[in-house]
């Protein structure tokens, strides 16, 4: 829809410095709103790979581009307190949490929307990959167009209220396209490579990042049937499904394949270990969530759906049924590999994300 100069609604854009962005807020001024930038600098740390130096530059150049104002704020206390403290939590009990999850609950669609709000704006925007609609039961969260860039997983735990001020332009575009309008448009990041790693923090050799905060609490390594095969450098380093970094060589009596994490053991600190990606116990059957966050009716009977236990995995079709607490079992149709405690499942109908909930606990096919 296209705004008249007099009614033009002003939409503060959440400007990384990135190319997806740098698009949101082109397609909404030509759209007619009255648009302006924020750039949010969240980590304090300035080293080797903390790039928000230079992605405050860019997007001062996009902004200049686009002739829109720009706003900078720190929002480093927040996230630190609401972000990084849980997910140091999560890794000390031997979980691999999502930061990105709480990133964008905590952060992004809650003190920088609320931050916005104050500064006039009637809409919020960003350059996630998906789409909101309007439906019988208020607004709804669906898959982005492009499945491979489809951010719905990471917005799982965003509060319905948060999201109806807000713009996703990107919904309907896959990433080819949205570079193609950032190269017409002149934009000076129409090219520049996509952001990984933590959010906020970057892409970082992780083992080295986590044990500046965490320390160290070696124990054994351990074969499925209790056979001790090397140490480990704590719980915490590890996740799920990981292959590198055992340190684990070849033995004469066992079978020439790389070994995978399948499990830890709190209680005795131990970690085990299996050979081959598709061995069984890397094999799960269902799991169980804590309270589970609805961006839908909640459940009250069980039901078939689409879940996701990881970001860019294939919805997979399943039944879900309600638990005491407020909690999700989920019973997959077919087994999943690496199902970890800590991440997110997140549940679909069809293109609609229904929420997510924290995993638990997962189930073997015995279970």
């Amino acid at each position: 829809m296209r705004m008249s100069p007099k009614s033009a609604p002003c939409v503060i854009v959440g400007l990384s410095g990135g190319v997806d962005s740098a698009v949101a807020a082109l397609i909404l001024k030509e759209q007619g709103f009255d648009v302006q930038g924020l750039f949010m600098s969240n980590w304090e740390e300035d080293d080797a790979y903390c790039t928000a130096a230079q992605d405050f530059q860019d997007a001062r150049a996009v902004a200049r581009e686009l002739a829109i104002p720009l706003h900078r704020v720190s929002f480093a206390a927040e996230y630190r307190a609401r972000v990084f403290e849980h997910f140091l939590a999560e890794h000390r009990a031997g979980r691999t949490p999502n930061p990105d999850v709480l990133c964008n609950r905590e952060v992004k669609f809650g003190v920088a929307l609320r931050h916005a709000r104050r500064l006039g704006a009637e809409w919020f925007a960003t350059g996630h990959y998906a789409r909101l609609a309007h439906g019988p039961e208020g607004m709804e969260l669906h898959r982005a167009r492009d499945a491979a860039k489809d951010q719905t997983y990471f917005l799982c735990a965003v509060e319905r209220r948060q999201l109806e001020r807000v713009l996703m332009p990107l919904g309907d575009l896959v990433k080819e396209e949205v570079r193609e309008r950032a190269r017409r448009a002149g934009l000076p990041v129409f090219d520049k490579p996509d952001s990984t790693g933590i959010c906020f923090i970057g892409e970082r050799p992780f083992r080295e990042f986590l044990s500046r905060f965490l320390p160290e609490a070696p124990g054994s390594i351990e074969s499925s049937d209790g056979e001790q095969l090397g140490q480990h450098r704590g719980l915490a380093f590890y996740t799920i499904g990981q292959r590198t970094g055992l340190a684990i060589g070849g033995r004469r009596d066992a079978a020439q394949q790389p070994w995978y994490v399948a499990a830890k053991d709190p209680a005795r600190n131990a970690l085990i270990v299996v050979q081959g990606r598709d061995h069984p116990l890397l094999a799960r059957t269902g799991l169980a969530t804590g309270p589970f966050h609805w961006l839908a009716r909640p459940l009250d009977a069980a039901r078939r759906c689409g879940v996701r236990v990881r970001h860019r995995q294939p919805v997979e079709p399943a039944l879900a049924e309600p638990r005491p607490g407020g909690a999700v079992r989920i019973h997959f149709d077919e087994p999943q590999r690496a199902v970890t405690p800590g991440q997110y499942a997140v549940l679909y109908d069809g293109t609609r994300c229904l929420g997510g909930g924290v995993i638990e606990q997962v189930m073997a096919a015995d279970t």
